[in-house]
C-alpha cells in the first residue's frame, strides 16, 4: 500500500452520458484511471468497480427507463487523501430506498429486485440516496 501525504492529488471528475447499457465501459475507464491517480489497494479497487456499475446500470435501468434520450452523470470527489466520494444521478423520478425488499430473506431469494442496492450498501463504506432518491451517493474509504 502506498503512503500518502498532505500533497496527495485530489480528483474532482464529472462525466455526463447517454443512459444506454453501452457505456458501461466508459464508466470503467474512469474508475481505471481514478484508481491509476490514487493507487489504491485491490479489494476497494474492485469494491469501487461493482458498486459503481451498479449505480449506472441503476440510473439507466430503473432511474431513466432505459430512455437513451436521458442522462446519467457521475461525479468523482476526493473529499480528503482517503475518503473517496462517487455520486451517480439519472434523470428519472427517483425512488424511496427503503421500500425495497431485503433481497436475502427467504420470500425473497427468487426475486431480482433490490439486489443491486443491497450490494452497493454492502461494497461501499457509506450509502447514500439523494434528491428524492435520483442520486446514489457512495462513500469508499481509501
Amino acid at each position: 500500500m502506498s503512503s500518502r501525504t498532505d500533497t496527495t492529488k485530489l480528483i474532482n471528475k464529472q462525466l455526463t452520458l447517454p443512459s444506454h447499457p453501452d457505456i458501461i465501459h466508459q464508466v470503467e475507464g474512469l474508475i481505471e484511471e481514478i484508481r491509476g491517480e490514487l493507487d489504491f489497494r485491490e479489494d476497494v479497487y474492485g469494491n469501487v468497480m461493482v458498486a459503481v456499475t451498479e449505480a449506472v446500470n441503476n440510473a439507466i435501468h430503473h432511474g431513466n427507463q432505459g430512455d437513451s434520450s436521458k442522462q446519467v452523470r457521475l461525479k468523482v470527489e476526493m473529499e480528503n487523501q482517503y475518503r473517496l466520494v462517487i455520486k451517480v444521478k439519472d434523470d428519472g423520478a427517483g425512488f424511496d430506498p427503503d421500500a425495497l425488499a431485503d433481497p436475502t430473506s427467504p420470500e425473497n431469494i427468487g426475486n431480482i429486485g433490490g439486489r443491486g442496492v443491497f450490494l452497493m450498501r454492502h461494497l461501499s463504506d457509506e450509502l447514500s440516496f439523494l434528491e428524492d432518491g435520483t442520486v446514489v451517493e457512495m462513500v469508499f474509504n481509501i
